[in-house]
């Protein structure tokens, strides 16, 4: 059995660890082509698992991400810190830890131990930033896929994904067809509407209006921190709906109401603040635009011409497609198109729709709702 130390190196061909863990890494084989074009010369997935593998391997759960989270979707003993889904994965809890062996990976061209802009290019010695290939959710799905073969999993049981994490998850089935047998998607889509393509364009706008973005050329330590502040609070305010703020916070006022005439009068403004300030220093902001434009690169028509004719390749045996009612990003519409896109492929599919108020975050903080409707569609399995 390998180490349970955090951030362990493990290289192509060996083997796996078979209990829970805290950040590993595998290194993919070179070179990595990419969806549209480029090449990256060598690509580290970083991963968190938890759970223990079957004998047979049929026991794999494959998360992904959204766009700003890491692997640790949960805590373990080897990182107990609370991970990004901690009420929905572990010992009896939907992604039963018991049952599943749940496999976390970072997205490529993330910033938490992936390969992305942040990373060396061993070329040139110096960080990729903006000379980092166009990166797509292909991407993000193909490097997945070869860190688990290179782990030794031949297929996934389940694939597992919200948001960005959803369309990783859809892109996964479309190229790999034969080698999962289950969806769940959660507040995603088979591609970005013009209102979500035009926020997150915008936020890219605010971070490369930055001076200091310097055309992504800036030292680590440094970097747009006024243009990802405005980003993230552009980003808060399409994530959760206009019900959740009234009731929230209706229209009390701040504490420092009145110190400046221009300042923070209200408090959703000084929640809003609080939230984009402690997002700083946390995200690499070359890796925000980069997954942020794979997002609205991505359309499930272009793997067959339309979107009917490219689900006709799926060989899913069940899938879950979760919406809400408040978010505005991925509409509701948007899930009822995948359910019934995929139903009219032959898929078994369960279509849900949530009241939860707090909009396309939801599953991230509505577990109430959220645990039992995953919960007990994977319990049928």
């Amino acid at each position: 059995m390998l180490s349970m130390k955090p951030k362990l190196t493990l290289h192509s061909g060996e083997p796996l660890p078979d209990t829970v863990s805290a950040r590993h890494h595998i290194s993919l084989p070179a070179p990595f082509v990419m969806h549209l074009g480029g090449v990256l010369p060598q690509v580290q997935i970083a991963y968190e698992t938890w759970g223990r593998l079957a004998a047979d391997k049929g026991n794999v759960i494959l998360l992904f991400t959204g766009l700003s989270p890491s692997a640790h979707a949960a805590s373990s003993p080897a990182d107990p810190t609370p991970g990004w889904w901690e009420d929905m994965l572990g010992p009896g809890k939907p992604l039963d830890t018991e049952r599943f062996y749940v496999v976390c990976v970072n997205s490529l061209g993330s910033c938490f131990g992936s390969t992305g802009p942040s990373s060396i290019n061993p070329e040139t010695g110096r960080p990729y930033a903006v000379h980092f290939p166009t990166l797509t959710v292909e991407d993000i799905a193909a490097a997945a896929h070869a860190a688990l073969q290179a782990l030794g999993i031949p297929r996934v049981h389940i694939l597992v994904g919200a948001s960005l994490g959803g369309m990783s998850a859809l892109a996964y089935t479309l190229m790999f067809p034969k080698e999962a047998d289950v969806l769940v998607s959660l507040s995603s889509a088979v591609h970005s509407e013009p209102f979500s393509i035009a926020v997150r364009s915008l936020q890219r706008e605010l971070i490369r209006s930055d001076a200091d973005w310097q055309r992504g050329d800036y030292a680590s330590s440094d970097g747009p921190r006024e243009g990802m502040r405005l980003a993230r609070k552009l980003g808060m305010v399409s994530y959760r709906s206009a019900a959740e703020w009234l009731e929230r916070f209706g229209r009390e006022r701040a504490d420092c109401a009145g110190h400046d005439p221009f300042g923070f009068e209200f408090e959703v403004e000084s929640y809003l603040e609080s939230r984009a300030r402690a997002f700083i220093g946390e995200f690499d902001a070359n890796s925000y635009l980069y997954l942020s434009h794979a997002m609205d690169l991505f359309d499930v028509a272009e793997h067959g011409g339309t979107v009917e004719k490219a689900f006709r390749h799926l060989r899913l045996k069940q899938a879950l497609v979760v919406g809400v009612e408040t978010d505005i990003l991925f509409p509701l519409h948007q899930q009822r198109q995948l359910a019934e896109c995929m139903q009219q492929s032959g898929v078994a599919t369960r279509f849900v729709s949530l009241t939860s108020k707090q909009g396309h975050d939801s599953f991230l903080v509505d577990m109430d709702r959220f645990r039992p409707t995953i919960g007990d569609f994977i319990d049928a399995l």
